[in-house]
């Protein structure tokens, strides 16, 4: 298949093209490169060294014969440029992975909001707008969250994006119907998610589109087997407050003498998927595709949940560090239990990679490896909800006074 990968540069977008590539496809990355832009911003670089996306390309031509092509487009900004594209090449499917992904960054002032929705929101719908004005049947598969769901205690599994519900009639029966699980978003970057739902409901139900919308868990790790080719084709890796998710910020904190940074009471509750996971969900996703006029396809894509204070627990045994127990920047419930149903990849075929000291190793051999690029003013999270909680998180593990880096 010819596939668009949309975002394909960043940190899940990088190890799906080089997946798919490796299995045939011709494999086009469309990104504005916007991430990069945003390591500038905020003063903090991927802890592992990465390449331009021109030499990355290149490497993996000369490592596998197979190429990569990159376009510089702005989906959420450049309308007729991205339709120009997909009008030209016409792509049996889509990837869609170009929207800002971090929680702490959309909530860090209103500015941050605002790019948060209007390229997130934008960029869904441009890409929804060019393929039905151009007709394009091109299969769309997209990058969502668990976080869609909230992480409220319901007593019930999380079933995969649908819910039956009965209705009381106006003669006294009961309908039963099924309609999108009732979205419950805890940040701007999970509401916008949210938003994306509708868009791809309203399309697939009103033009035909083909959709599948994964709804992901914390992604952890960084190697799969296509980055372990060639040093220069290296995963990034997020540890900073903003970008980094827990258990790798955990695992970079050990590997460096830093306390476990374990916000709150520690007992939110987390659905978890190990990187090579994710690409394979993603390529299962692809060769399942729905048929035209069907409703939108949802996954779970996850493999295992947790308690975030288990977790630090865990990585404080294997490598000695101490936890540091902190005011938490986020507005949610201290506690959560979470239940998630991912029957659907498991039928497919997906068997999961579970958290193993193993691989937990591996990552921190990384981090240590790489430890010389870390920036300990970074590493804490300060970007706060709200401004009643702020001034709550301006301290470090070892008490002293944090910059606002907002």
């Amino acid at each position: 298949m010819k596939i668009a990968v949309l975002g394909g540069d960043g940190f899940v977008g990088w190890p799906t093209s080089l997946h798919l590539s490796e299995a045939g496809h011709d494999i086009h990355i469309l990104d504005n490169l916007s991430r990069r832009w945003i390591d500038t911003e905020l003063g903090v670089q991927s802890l592992t060294p990465m390449d331009s996306i021109q030499e990355r390309t290149r490497i993996w031509h000369a490592e596998t014969g197979r190429r990569i092509h990159f376009h510089l487009i702005d989906l959420a900004r450049d309308y007729e440029l991205l339709k120009g594209w997909l009008a030209k090449n016409r792509p049996d499917a889509i990837i869609h992975f170009a929207e800002q992904r971090a929680a702490p960054y959309s909530m860090k002032s209103d500015r941050h909001k605002n790019y948060t929705v209007n390229n997130n929101v934008n960029a869904t719908h441009n890409l929804l707008n060019a393929m039905v004005e151009l007709d394009l049947d091109a299969h769309l598969v997209h990058l969502g969250t668990m976080g869609v769901y909230g992480y409220s205690t319901v007593g019930a599994a999380i079933p995969e994006g649908y819910l039956p519900v009965g209705i009381e009639t106006t003669d006294g029966r009961t309908a039963s119907q099924e309609i999108l699980y009732p979205a419950n978003p805890g940040s701007i970057y999970h509401m916008t998610k949210c938003l994306d739902q509708l868009l791809f409901q309203f399309y697939a139900k009103n033009d035909g589109l083909r959709i599948t919308d994964l709804h992901q868990g914390i992604v952890w790790g960084t190697h799969t087997q296509q980055t372990r080719r060639h040093e220069q084709l290296i995963n990034r890796f997020d540890y900073d407050g903003d970008y980094g998710t827990v258990l790798n910020r955990f695992l970079i904190q050990a590997a460096i003498g830093y306390p476990l940074t374990v916000h709150g009471t520690g007992g939110q509750t987390r659905a978890f998927i190990h990187i090579q996971d994710s690409v394979r969900c993603i390529e299962i996703a692809l060769n399942n595709p729905p048929v035209r006029g069907s409703r939108v396809e949802i996954f779970n894509q996850m493999t295992e949940t947790h308690r975030v204070r288990d977790l630090a627990e865990m990585i404080a045994r294997m490598s000695g560090s101490q936890i540091a127990w902190l005011p938490n920047p986020r507005k949610e419930a201290p506690e959560n239990d979470l239940v998630v149903r991912n029957e659907k990849f498991l039928g497919l075929g997906l068997d999961p990679t579970t958290l193993g000291e193993g691989l937990l190793s591996e990552i921190v051999d990384v981090a240590r490896k790489y430890a010389y690029r870390v920036d300990r003013s970074r590493v804490p999270a300060v970007s706060a909800w709200t401004k009643d909680i702020a001034a709550k998180v301006e301290h470090d593990p070892e008490g002293r006074r944090l910059k606002s880096v907002s």
